[in-house]
């Protein structure tokens, strides 16, 4: 099944979250001098313009990255990660997707290897990775992102930071994600591993953070930010969550001081909340 088109949704506030972690842990990476790569999943088109007729249909950049751009005192993490959006987006009514958020902070020494099946997608990931110059260090390929992970481990450098975010417009995709997590730590077990899912009213999405964290009990970070009170029709996406194996030393205390200001700005009622929890040896 490829239906799903992130167009319809970038710039939305599980971007925010999603981006916004991503971005603290690229930036702890690079503090070392060590090259590492950076591997995605499913990586989508890599960049977006907000004023197409996608975008535009439902608007839900409007619940997202515009309240972030007029959010006033941010603290310094979330007002770093506005200002690099800033600089790095070709255009004021444009907004990046993970590709291109990560190569804008990778460095020259750094690997991309990143994975889309869809082919309209494929084809706009190659043109937009084109333009931003990736050059021979990132490798595009179109195929199943779980297998492609499992064959790249463990990366030469033996440091990576893995970005794995389905749509999961079907159950299978919980089950792939769990399954591929346990199969890229017995090849790799230090990686960093990211794992974006949404919040919904269905079983698949409650019980996934409970079977991640069983994976790596003893070193991991969940934060979930929910920007509305579930429906009572169970419809729809009321929140987003990041589960983090190996997670970066400081990511906790900066989304202790950032999180309760997000979901302030990102609030769309009285339900919004975030949930932060994580044990890391």
């Amino acid at each position: 099944m490829l239906s799903y088109r992130h167009a319809f949704h970038a710039g939305n506030h599980a971007d925010m979250l999603k981006h916004f972690t991503l971005f603290l842990a690229l930036e702890y990476f690079n503090r070392k001098d060590k090259p590492y790569w950076y591997i995605d999943t499913h990586s989508g088109a890599g960049m977006y313009d907000l004023s197409s007729s996608e975008a535009q249909k439902v608007g839900e950049y409007k619940q997202g990255i515009a309240l972030l751009n007029q959010a006033q005192n941010l603290p310094n993490g979330l007002a770093e990660f506005a200002g690099r959006l800033k600089q790095i987006l070709p255009q004021e009514n444009h907004y990046c997707g993970s590709p291109w958020l990560a190569q804008a902070i990778t460095r020259e020494n750094d690997k991309l290897r990143l994975f889309e099946r869809h082919p309209s997608d494929l084809q706009h990931l190659q043109n937009n990775m084109h333009e931003a110059r990736l050059g021979r260090r990132g490798i595009i390929s179109q195929g199943d992102g779980y297998q492609g992970l499992i064959a790249l481990l463990p990366p030469p450098t033996r440091r990576a930071l893995v970005l794995i975010d389905p749509p999961y417009e079907e159950k299978q995709d919980y089950r792939c994600v769990v399954h591929t997590l346990k199969e890229a730590q017995k090849r790799f077990e230090s990686g960093c591993y990211m794992v974006w899912y949404p919040c919904l009213s269905r079983g698949e999405s409650q019980k996934l953070p409970k079977r991640l964290q069983k994976l790596s009990p003893k070193n991991y970070l969940h934060a979930e930010l929910h920007v509305h009170t579930p429906r009572a029709d169970g419809f729809g996406m009321h929140g987003s969550g990041m589960f983090i194996i190996n997670p970066p030393y400081l990511l906790a205390e900066q989304l202790q001081n950032n999180l309760p200001v997000l979901t302030d700005i990102l609030a769309q009622d009285q339900g919004a909340r975030f949930v932060l929890d994580y044990q890391i040896k």
